[in-house]
């Protein structure tokens, strides 16, 4: 087996997304009509390095923290959001499943084929899901996975998945099912193509399905994370809601950034009916943009902030966030994809008709910013759950602050 060298960049990711700008935008526009990231776009951003910034340096990556992978992700979702999606997806898992898996399989992972991207993690499709574990420690496994962005860009897919033991549910020494995610090659399963929608709509978000799909013993016990944690950012011991909560909310961080940009230039153009000036003059303009500023740039803040906190307190020692931390960095999340919908609903409704035209930038934006905020993982219902924690309900298991946050250790 060949490893490659991985790629040394000379610049940081944040400068290599500006230079990609006009590749991005029209990946992004080509995007609308395939329902998916076109291949070209794909290679362009895999050239560049930004499906693996988020992986350790030893595998090919730059070991971005947190805070760093939300400037990323922000930077290409202000250009364009369904490639800012794929790119959040593709680089999450990948680095996510480093974390979880032996690091000499990592290696072979990852340097033998420096363009590896994963994908998976969806929800549970109309088929009920099933894994068989074999004499030889393989597993087959069946079942359909719901809203597996990024899935055309993808050499790897997890899928979530019970496992049976002939006809019976295997279950662990409490008493509970067994439930894995399962890591299945590209020659395992097909994709179904079940996504059609307004936002989002370049992100390919389509259903993968496996029919008796192999999973070699060598991968069976990879998962999305590892206590303890096989590298020392912090980042790996981050658990899996809240990593999936913070790239959510980079991602509505850059709709909101980029529909400021696109009010801007439109109020600079713009005379409306039955005006002689231009929009930028009008009261009502003046006034959301700099509401709709301040909303944005706090919910920016505090979403650092907190995330910041978080990598404090693991860099200072502790073995996962904690309850309080945890808390607030989901509330962080939560508020800064509903927060960003907001931005973009006021930018829309104050740029007028023109702003509802297909061409108009503001009228994408407006789908991505709503397409974002209904995310499991920052939709509004979290407030409520939080809220309720606040008031001095029992933390669930994605806010507690133990282990129980994600899979416990093997």
């Amino acid at each position: 087996m060949v490893m490659t060298e991985p790629t040394v960049f000379t610049k940081p990711a944040v400068e290599r997304v500006a230079d990609l700008a006009d590749v991005i935008r029209a990946g992004g526009d080509e995007a609308q009509k395939l329902r998916r990231l076109p291949n070209e776009t794909v290679d362009a951003l895999v050239d560049a390095g930004l499906f693996r910034f988020a992986l350790p340096r030893a595998l090919g990556g730059e070991d971005a923290s947190s805070m760093e992978t939300i400037a990323v992700l922000e930077a290409i979702s202000a250009i364009d959001a369904s490639v800012g999606w794929n790119v959040m997806l593709g680089s999450e898992i990948n680095a996510m499943a480093a974390g979880g898996m032996d690091p000499a399989l990592a290696r072979q992972i990852y340097l033998d084929d420096p363009r590896v991207i994963m994908c998976g993690g969806g929800g549970p499709g109309t088929k009920p899901s099933r894994a068989i574990r074999r004499p030889d420690g393989s597993y087959q496994v069946w079942g359909q996975a719901t809203f597996i962005s990024g899935c055309h860009n993808a050499t790897w897919c997890f899928i979530a998945a019970p496992v049976f033991e002939g006809d019976q549910l295997a279950k662990d020494a409490a008493g509970n099912p067994v439930v894995k995610m399962f890591m299945l090659h590209r020659s395992q399963w097909t994709i179904v193509d079940t996504w059609d929608v307004a936002g989002l709509r370049g992100s390919g978000s389509n259903d993968v399905m496996t029919e008796g799909g192999v999973v070699p013993a060598e991968h069976a016990d990879v998962q999305l994370v590892s206590f303890p944690a096989h590298h020392d950012n912090p980042v790996f011991r981050i658990p899996v809601p809240l990593r999936l909560a913070y790239n959510k909310a980079a991602v509505a961080l850059g709709i909101a950034k980029g529909a400021l940009a696109a009010f801007v230039d439109l109020a600079n153009e713009k005379t409306p009916m039955l005006s002689t000036s231009l929009l930028r003059d009008r009261p009502l303009a003046q006034h959301r943009m700099g509401e709709a500023t301040a909303v944005y740039r706090s919910a920016r803040a505090y979403l650092m902030e907190a995330m910041t906190a978080v990598e404090d307190e693991l860099r200072a020692g502790a073995p996962w966030p904690s309850a309080g931390t945890t808390q607030n960095a989901r509330l962080a999340c939560t508020h800064a994809a509903n927060a960003c919908m907001q931005v973009v609903d006021w930018i829309h409704n104050a740029g007028g008709t023109t702003a509802m035209r297909m061409y108009s930038p503001l009228e994408r934006k407006l789908r991505d910013a709503h397409g974002a905020a209904t995310h499991r993982w920052v939709a509004a219902p979290l407030y409520g759950e939080l809220g309720r924690i606040m008031l001095g309900g029992e933390p669930g298991p994605e806010f507690d602050g133990s282990s129980s946050q994600s899979p416990r250790p093997k």
